[in-house]
């Protein structure tokens, strides 16, 4: 009896033990074919593999001071937040880095953010290979309107975090030389900002100051035509107004391109940048040459020399594209050599854009302020000339009218000058009164050049036989009578 029971008690422990082992088996596979297969998260970088961004550059990291690229290594949890949960998640996910910048789509614009540990910004990587862009204490501006955002309390700060799929980012390491700065940087599409056509900056920016460009290059062609046209104009005074009108018009179409930063894909802001500030060069030094030629008339006893206007345009013409070409060389190599802070134009819907540095301009301008001293000295030089003339000839009556002209020239020029050099300042303000400034000196220049001069609306009025005239020939400004008596009128 008790040897059949132990046999029992045997057989009974081994059927258990059986049934144990299968239902460990069963759940062990149960729960391997539960579980999710492991997928890579992919990564945005803005720079190869073994590059990293240097002032907005992607170069070499064997050519900084940098021993190791940007890696994704700041992995937090998707629940995470500066407000509420501060753990940050150690275990890094499998991912991969694919290189280049994100493709912003119609409506979208690119953002530039850095990481700050004492600042407003901070960035971080989700496991979901998102892109978190932490602003802590932000206002509620126009950039951030049309994002989805999440609000964290917090008993210090008030925390906004956006959040970028991939595609829509880029991350780095980027180094800033000028502050000595080694921080994490993103590149981020966000709406495009629309703003309200009836705003102020919106209607003197995109809608007056390019209908006053277009007035001011109608008012400098319409200049240089009549000087070029009219044969009794085309002396050396005539040939250099017209030259300084042409540089002005190309001046102001260079300024045009600019205003319309949306087309930016399709222009060069750089190559704008030197049109406009060599076409300005090139009419101060029209200007110069200009009072340099009235200057020298009334200092030399002997006006009637045996030299045309046509050799003497030659010389001057020599001297003012030769002087302008090098002092632009000059600024260009300037640019591309020694500048270390390059502006760039961050438009809408396009790739920022290099601008002319300030090293560069300063070149231009400091010659400009050069050229306007040496024309205050011949005009003061010539005034006290003709103080002291008792009598004029005919050659000394025109050249008078040519120094009217070329002092009012210089005075309008120099003032629209000086409110373009306060412009770059960038403050509304000051752009506002250049905007104004620069429509009234083609307006001006318009006046003084034609509608102010009897002789040019004689002629004008004579030629195109629009405009009759009841002035009698003997108040012309000089020699226009035979004019009107050859010409049959």
């Amino acid at each position: 009896m008790h040897l059949l029971t132990v046999v029992l008690l045997i057989f009974y422990e081994i059927n258990v033990y059986s049934n144990s082992g299968f239902t460990v088996q069963a759940n062990t596979v149960d729960y391997n074919y539960k579980k999710e297969p492991s997928t890579i998260v992919k990564i945005g970088k803005c720079c190869e593999l073994n590059e990293l961004l240097q002032d907005d550059k992607c170069i070499p990291l064997n050519e900084t001071n940098e021993t190791q690229v940007w890696r994704p290594e700041s992995i937090y949890d998707d629940n995470y937040s500066f407000g509420r949960n501060k753990e940050k998640k150690d275990k890094l996910p499998s991912y991969e880095l694919k290189i280049g910048l994100p493709r912003c789509q119609s409506g979208e614009q690119e953002w530039r953010v850095y990481h700050s540990q004492t600042g407003s910004d901070r960035l971080s990587i989700l496991p979901s290979g998102k892109l978190r862009h932490y602003v802590i204490k932000s206002d509620e501006d126009e950039v951030n309107k049309g994002r989805d955002f999440y609000l964290d309390e917090d008993a210090e700060s008030e925390v906004i975090h956006y959040d970028y799929q991939f595609g829509h980012y880029c991350a780095d390491k980027a180094i800033l030389s000028r502050d000595k700065i080694v921080t994490e940087y993103a590149l981020v599409c966000v709406p495009e900002v629309r703003t309200k056509w009836t705003e102020s900056d919106h209607l003197i920016k995109n809608i007056l100051d390019p209908t006053f460009h277009a007035i001011a290059i109608a008012s400098y062609l319409f200049v240089a035509v009549v000087y070029f046209v009219l044969p009794q104009l085309r002396d050396l005074v005539g040939n250099s107004i017209t030259s300084m009108s042409l540089c002005l018009t190309a001046s102001q179409c260079a300024s045009t391109v600019q205003i319309f930063k949306q087309f930016g894909n399709h222009v060069n802001f750089l190559v704008a940048d030197i049109v406009l500030y060599v076409s300005l060069l090139g009419a101060f030094f029209w200007l110069n040459a200009l009072g340099y030629y009235v200057w020298n008339t009334f200092r030399s006893r002997n006006v009637f020399l045996r030299v045309t206007d046509g050799r003497k345009y030659c010389y001057y013409s020599t001297y003012v594209w030769c002087s302008t070409v090098c002092i632009a060389a000059t600024a260009i190599f300037a640019h591309f050599t020694l500048e270390t802070d390059n502006p760039i134009m961050a438009g809408t819907n396009i790739t920022p854009q290099a601008r002319f540095g300030w090293l560069g301009l300063s070149v231009i301008f400091t010659t400009i302020a050069f050229t306007i001293v040496v024309d205050l000295c011949f005009a003061l030089s010539t005034a006290k000339t003709i103080k002291r003339m008792n009598t004029y000839g005919r050659i000394h009556h025109k050249m008078k009218y040519s120094f009217r002209m070329f002092v009012l020239l210089f005075a309008i020029m120099s003032s629209s000058w000086i409110s373009l050099l306060l412009s770059q300042l960038k403050y509304d303000a000051l752009i506002y009164c250049h905007v104004a400034i620069n429509l009234m000196q083609a307006i001006l220049i318009l006046y003084v050049c034609v509608f102010g001069q009897r002789r040019v609306t004689f002629l004008l009025g004579k030629t195109c036989n629009c405009c009759s005239t009841t002035e009698n020939v003997e108040s012309l400004d000089w020699g226009e009578e035979m004019t009107a008596i050859n010409a049959g009128y």
